[in-house]
């Protein structure tokens, strides 16, 4: 909508713009960074058994296999024999967990949910317990219909209450169930964190719990952590934290890469709870994270660093002084286009700073390889690099757009002018303005006039002029108007001045360029 990018882009018409009109929440970049993909992350999980004969691990000897109908299990969970209900429970169990397309409907049609929920209170009996808790499980990795038919049974609360279960297999398979539920959504995760999770599962992390069991605990914590619509309430967060920094040191990826999912959900609201995180002392481990060799650990932390740098200049700071720059220019080459994108989100916000945050940015030999992405990366990362080359030439010194254009930025901004999504060429066209701006104010608006023009952007420009958006019309006709008519009435075709190198040169005393004049 118009009205929107207008407010989302006025900052760019002057130096006394607010920053936080920058800065850019996750919210505003795209709709696929706010819906994690499978591989990143998933919100629900089928315990799923490979093996031919899966019976349940606290059973000493291997049950006959025994096959039911639905109707038929409907039958045995009724009767008074314990074998007799295990089997039935256990069979339903086999069906949610190794059918590629499992039941889960029927089974919540034929009324076996809430005799399911019955069985979690059977403590005399583990085994029907866990096949219970499995079955149950597999039910809320559902749909949001699928999930609240397991809760309105009752089953959150009983599978709290099996979080203390002195039979490991028991416990663990409620915090898998619990973190299905969480991960429906904040309705859902609220309703969990309301019924008291939050204590009996921190009381399972501890050096004694083997790995594949505290992987599931932080996975479940990484849901009690996500969604914004509302967020974790303050207790949850305060609860959280200190575990998280703890985890994001254990020496198991999964363990480490949910912790850090965890924390970029915390970073990704307001910048009281990005301070939090920053309090809880997790951003120099995050940072050393991004050094990682392993892309489901790299991608929640540099989530989490995007995330802390769209708040205010200090938190941006505390990023930036934990020497978190310099690793950008591998990711900014990373194989994986993900990567390159966020890595390009970050930096917009980076430059989107104070002066000096963007000095950081160009000392850390930052500025080539954006501008590679602008010119060679897939068209998500070019689009976030060009919001990273906007906010510098907006918030920049003149030395600092001189040093962008170095870089070689004005061929691949002009080369995006013809995509199709408006506001990316409204983003396109300020950064344009202000290159121009600043070499007005060295007296070398003829110089980078005709690089914009060699590079193709007047011609894409003054077509631009018959955009069906209005402000994309309005933009390049301003533009037009006030860099290039005078130029074209003059018929200018005085040849800008090179040094040794065959560099363009700026001069302009007022600018205090230093000797020799700015090289374009």
């Amino acid at each position: 909508m118009p009205g929107i990018e207008n407010n989302r882009l006025k900052a760019f018409k002057n130096k006394s713009k607010d920053v936080s009109e920058l800065r850019r929440r996750r919210n505003e970049v795209s709709v696929e960074l706010r819906k994690a993909k499978k591989d990143e992350q998933m919100l629900k999980r089928r315990n799923v058994n490979t093996e031919e004969e899966p019976v349940s691990p606290l059973q000493e000897k291997k049950q006959p296999t025994v096959q039911m109908t639905i109707p038929e299990i409907c039958k045995a969970v009724e009767s008074k024999d314990a074998a007799t209900q295990f089997n039935a429970v256990q069979t339903a169990r086999r069906m949610l967990s190794r059918e590629r397309q499992p039941p889960i409907n029927n089974i919540i049609r034929a009324g076996l949910v809430p005799k399911f929920v019955v069985f979690l209170s059977h403590h005399d009996n583990p085994s029907i317990q866990f096949e219970a808790a499995w079955a149950l499980t597999n039910i809320a990795s559902g749909t949001p219909e699928q999930t609240k038919a397991v809760v309105s049974e009752g089953a959150i609360p009983a599978f709290i209450r099996l979080l203390s279960s002195p039979q490991s297999n028991v416990s663990e398979q409620a915090v898998w169930a619990l973190g299905n539920i969480a991960g429906d959504g904040p309705e859902m995760r609220d309703v969990v964190t309301r019924n008291g999770i939050i204590e009996p599962l921190l009381q399972l992390i501890n050096p004694t719990t083997p790995v594949p069991f505290l992987r599931n605990v932080t996975w479940t914590l990484s849901n009690l952590c996500r969604n914004k619509s509302p967020p974790p309430s303050d207790e949850v967060v305060d609860r959280v934290l200190p575990v998280l920094q703890s985890l994001i040191h254990h020496c198991d990826k999964e363990i480490v890469a949910d912790a850090c999912w965890a924390l970029s959900y915390l970073t990704d609201g307001s910048n009281d709870r990005i301070e939090l995180v920053i309090k809880a002392g997790v951003v120099s481990r995050v940072v050393e994270l991004l050094r990682s060799n392993e892309i489901s650990v790299i991608t929640p932390a540099l989530r989490t660093v995007g995330n802390i740098v769209t708040g205010t200049d200090e938190q941006t700071q505390h990023v930036i002084d934990a020497q978190v720059l310099p690793l950008f220019v591998n990711l900014l080459k990373h194989p994986k286009p993900n990567i390159q994108k966020e890595a390009c989100w970050t930096i917009s916000n980076i430059t989107a700073g104070n002066v000096q945050q963007i000095q950081c940015v160009v000392a850390a030999e930052l500025l080539v390889p954006l501008v590679t992405v602008l010119t060679k990366g897939d068209y998500r990362s070019q689009k976030e690099a060009c919001w990273a080359v906007t906010n510098l030439t907006s918030g920049g010194s003149v030395e600092q757009i001189v040093l962008m254009v170095q870089a070689g930025c004005i061929k691949p901004l002009c080369d995006l002018l013809n995509v199709k999504e408006a506001k990316i060429i409204i983003v396109i066209l300020d950064a344009i303005t202000n290159i121009l701006a600043a070499a007005d104010k060295l007296e070398q608006l003829e110089t980078v006039c005709l690089m914009v023009e060699e590079a193709g952007g007047l011609d894409k420009i003054e077509s631009l002029q018959q955009h069906e958006n209005e402000r994309v019309y309005e933009m390049a006709l301003e533009l037009i108007e006030k860099y290039y008519s005078s130029q074209e009435e003059e018929d200018i075709t005085v040849a800008p001045t090179t040094n040794e190198s065959g560099n363009f040169e700026f001069s302009a005393q007022e600018c205090a360029a230093p000797q020799g004049g700015f090289a374009f």
